[in-house]
């Protein structure tokens, strides 16, 4: 079970992703640029591609927030370098105090950074923790052996602290912490009401194949589908996802509901029609899709975690 998750992760080493050239392991620099999105407000892009030495394995947005008491930074990256060069990056832009930290999810690039964090409360939901506890030693070990140097002295640092859905006020910003479902077990987004920004974390791929590995497509849905109702009704107004372009963030509900919709009747009527797995890995997605980072890698990994469930549920038949 742990090795199929992992696969579906992209934490293994395919040919393809070793034999993209690597950078000078020297100068090992992620280059890390905050740039400002709203009032106190500000991302730093990852790599919209897959997990490769060239990037480093930095292919995740993470955000922080300067309040005016203190600041709260969401997700800490895939290595203790990363966390490091984090921490430099945001002291450049801002003098106020970090005051916590919080991870999105139990993914290893949302809280691998946290190494470099040990002075900061790290934050995150329980059945995250769990999580991140569970499966960190085998994330660490599969992304030594796909990004090398780059992560040099990381260890799997879980969060430290569980926290529960609630109401943040610090400083100028009130921060709504809600727990939604379906990309993971446990999916924190974060909605600050002052500026009208939602850190959608993994729910929400923008321009990227999505990544499924703990994923439950029907309540990714629903959750899909509760963002779209926040939005529509006003609550936000701009959207960050984890991965993808941010200013394509508000895209990016519309386009992982059509990816997961699209996936699923796609592997419902291949089991159906009895076509294999090989067979299926071949045919061609879609041209809306064709064209995402991460493509095919991502859909292929999907194919190998989801569609051995969807033969045995034809061949049991309705109802079993």
């Amino acid at each position: 079970m742990k090795s199929s998750v992992l696969c579906a992760l992209g934490l293994l080493c395919a040919a393809g992703a070793l034999a993209q050239s690597a950078p000078d392991m020297k100068t090992l620099n992620y280059d890390l640029q905050p740039r400002q999105i709203a009032e106190g407000t500000w991302v730093i892009e990852g790599a919209v591609a897959d997990l490769l030495p060239a990037n480093g394995c930095n292919i995740i947005n993470t955000a922080f927030i300067a309040t005016g008491d203190g600041v709260v930074v969401i997700n800490t990256g895939a290595s203790r370098l990363y966390g490091e060069q984090q921490r430099k990056a945001i002291a450049k832009v801002t003098a106020e105090p970090v005051r916590r930290i919080l991870n999105l999810n139990l993914h290893p690039d949302y809280f691998f950074g946290n190494q470099a964090w040990s002075d900061v409360p790290t934050q995150a939901l329980q059945g995250t923790i769990n999580g991140m506890r569970a499966e960190g030693g085998a994330y660490a070990d599969n992304l030594y052996r796909l990004c090398g140097d780059w992560m040099k002295g990381t260890e799997s640092t879980p969060a430290r602290e569980a926290i529960e859905p609630q109401t943040i006020t610090l400083g100028k910003h009130q921060l709504v912490l809600r727990q939604l479902k379906g990309h993971t077990d446990d999916d924190l987004v974060v909605l600050d009401k002052t500026t009208g920004v939602l850190f959608a974390g993994g729910l929400v791929f923008a321009d990227r194949v999505p990544t499924t590995p703990h994923a439950d497509a029907a309540t990714w849905q629903e959750s899909l589908a509760t963002l779209e109702q926040w939005r529509k009704a006003g609550e936000f107004t701009q959207l960050v996802p984890s991965h993808g372009p941010v200013p394509r963030g508000m895209e990016g509900i519309a386009q992982t509901q059509d990816w997961l919709q699209w996936v699923t009747t796609t592997l419902r009527q291949s089991a159906a029609s009895g076509v294999d797995l090989s067979e299926l890995m071949r045919q061609p997605v879609p041209e809306r899709f064709a064209k995402w980072a991460a493509q095919p890698a991502e859909w292929q990994r999907t194919l190998v975690h989801w569609y051995p469930r969807y033969e045995r549920a034809a061949l049991d038949g309705p109802g079993k």
